[in-house]
């Protein structure tokens, strides 16, 4: 038996008994005459001590050379510590120890294990081992354990019933590029790791299965982005026949009860609104409404005063900033100087100041009288004391730049508390998104996205005005959920394929499987896949998904723990029959 006891439930309750603790040593202090040892384990850190005077002068030696990170165990009586610490649930004992084993050695760490480390971020990536025995990673981990669980503890309650699917699959034209995979008893083919389990889960619901769901690891080859991973987590659902209601209602139902579990907020019903109706309040289909700052549209206002840069443009668009107006010159010009950022990509800024008096002062004096400053401030809802920001150019283009402004303001203005949740469901998006550049329609979720049942026919007139029978679930202004109700009949997926630029042999070959299946009873369903990654994190207070993942990659895509990914042999490339790309830097040629 290598422990009695973990090194986080001993106390006063335990004096005089003898026990037996394994863990690392965290740290180590000699006084010479006396020796105290903290131990740690998952569980928590317990102190050791170690004297001249009661500990044997071969168990003194060995705790002498003790090093921070050795692997120990301990057989010793619980004493009560004369000098309490009560930043710790052990602090009132310590552990006479009697008997010292070495488990192992441990170099020096390259970094602390402390909360607070000396190590940066491509260093503890690369000795992620260690940087998982920190407080502040582990307790992630185990928070994201938590969340799981409460995931499939809902889940199996409701009658879902968890399958797996496959990971080696077909490779599809739509969505992001897929990772491959060489298969060698096939030469010359390859199969591709899954984006979703999507087409999979909707022949469980032609097999019956009802309802279906998968915590499943997803693949995607795209440009990474700070905060996104190569593979990802996600939790994928499924249900048959249900509509819309019947979807959104059952999977508020686990978000509500992940809110309750694991942060104690009772839950309330989450407000919906429209694509179309988020885009023209928020600027973004993901918006956070844990604050205001909402578009208020200024072209009848604004336009024909003689003011060329509004006149010319498809949009005017302003937000009012909540008791701002005493924001100094200097600190204005950083905003425009933060909205020319080629990230952003604006030409200017537009302010006003509803200062506390009643009056009104902006950086367009020279063309609006004070009348038509405060037609613009009645419309935008401020009070004095507010700031009012004002954009204009091309529609899109515009709400997207003062939406990225709202979110930097919010962040600066300490609006975006981490404690506080705000989900909202967003529906009825466009089925169909144009491509100026290849002249063709690309699916805005995905192709097995039902439109509407009421706009079939503006499928042959109109494409690009039909509703797709879509949701997503956005927290915080991030998008950590979304679905659909699937098509579940041949005629109308080969429409859709057919409006996608799929020739009838393409779609076949891609998905000849699926429309085959839908001849033999498949029923109307519809699901929803939740980002766990991204949900947990949310949940945890942060919007980094990196350390609530074990083992991450970088921003490359690259494990640099284990150097991955990594050259292949000359003898497997054979193997796989590919044609050789190689190089001579890579030694296989």
């Amino acid at each position: 038996m290598y422990r009695s006891h973990n090194c986080g439930e001993l106390s006063l309750e335990y004096l005089n008994q003898t026990v037996t603790l394994a863990g690392w040593v965290h740290r180590n202090r000699n006084k010479g005459f006396i020796i105290w040892t903290d131990l740690r384990d998952r569980y928590g850190i317990t102190q050791l001590i170690f004297d001249e005077e009661r500990t044997s002068k071969d168990i003194f030696k060995k705790a002498q050379g003790l090093g921070r990170e050795f692997v120990i165990q301990v057989v010793g009586t619980v004493i009560e510590r004369e000098s309490k610490n009560l930043a710790i649930s052990t602090g009132d004992i310590e552990v006479l120890v009697e008997n010292l084993t070495i488990l192992n050695t441990s170099k020096n760490p390259p970094f602390t294990i402390e909360d607070k480390t000396d190590g940066g971020e491509e260093l503890r990536m690369q000795y992620r081992y260690l940087d998982i025995r920190r407080n502040s990673v582990k307790e992630k981990l185990m928070f994201r354990s938590k969340v799981s669980m409460a995931v499939r503890n809902y889940l199996n309650d409701a009658g879902f019933i968890d399958v797996e699917t496959p990971y080696l699959i077909k490779s599809t034209p739509e969505g992001a590029r897929d990772f491959v995979v060489p298969s060698r008893m096939n030469e010359g083919q390859f199969y591709a790791l899954p984006q979703s389990p999507q087409t999979f889960k909707q022949l469980l619901m032609v097999g019956g299965i009802d309802k279906y769901f998968q915590i499943v690891k997803c693949f995607r080859d795209e440009d990474l982005r700070a905060d996104r991973q190569p593979e990802f987590t996600q939790i994928d659902c499924e249900m048959s026949f249900v509509d819309q209601e019947d979807v959104l209602n059952q999977f508020e139902g686990l978000t509500q009860h992940l809110l309750k579990t694991i942060k104690n907020i009772e839950p309330k019903p989450f407000p919906r609104i429209s694509y179309e109706e988020a885009m023209k309040t928020y600027g973004n289909d993901k918006p956070d409404i844990r604050f205001g700052m909402t578009f208020f549209e200024l072209n009848d206002l604004s336009q024909g005063k003689g003011f060329e840069v509004f006149d010319s443009q498809e949009l005017v668009v302003g937000i009012a900033v909540p008791q701002s107006a005493d924001m100094t010159r200097k600190e204005i010009d950083g905003l425009i100087d933060w909205v020319k950022r080629p990230q952003i990509g604006a030409k200017g800024l537009i302010w006003v100041k509803c200062n506390l008096d009643g009056s009104y002062k902006s950086s367009v004096d020279k063309f609006f009288k004070a009348e038509d400053l405060a037609k613009w401030a009645r419309r935008c809802e401020a009070n004095t004391g507010d700031l009012i920001l004002v954009l204009s150019g091309e529609i899109h283009t515009t709400r997207a730049q003062l939406s990225s402004l709202r979110m930097e303001l919010a962040k600066r203005l300490g609006l975006r508390n981490p404690e506080e949740f705000a989900p909202l469901w967003v529906t009825d998006f466009p089925l169909l998104e144009w491509d100026e550049e290849n002249k063709r329609y690309h699916a805005m979720h995905h192709p097995f996205t039902s439109p509407k049942l009421d706009q079939l026919e503006l499928l042959k007139t109109n494409p690009g005005a039909v509703k797709a029978n879509a949701y997503d679930l956005v927290l915080n202004g991030n998008e950590i959920g979304g679905g659909s109700i699937r098509i579940h009949d041949k005629a109308l997926q080969s429409q859709i394929f057919d409006l996608l630029g799929f020739t009838e042999e393409e779609a076949q070959g891609q998905f000849g499987f699926l429309m085959n299946a839908f001849q033999f009873g498949a029923p109307p369903h519809g699901g929803v896949a939740f980002g766990l990654d991204r949900l947990v994190a949310i949940l945890g207070g942060e919007e980094t998904i990196r350390d609530f993942i074990a083992f991450p990659k970088n921003n490359s895509g690259r494990d640099i723990m284990i150097d991955a990914p990594a050259s292949i042999s000359q003898v497997q490339f054979e193997e796989l029959s590919l044609k050789s790309t190689f190089t001579k830097k890579n030694n296989l040629i």
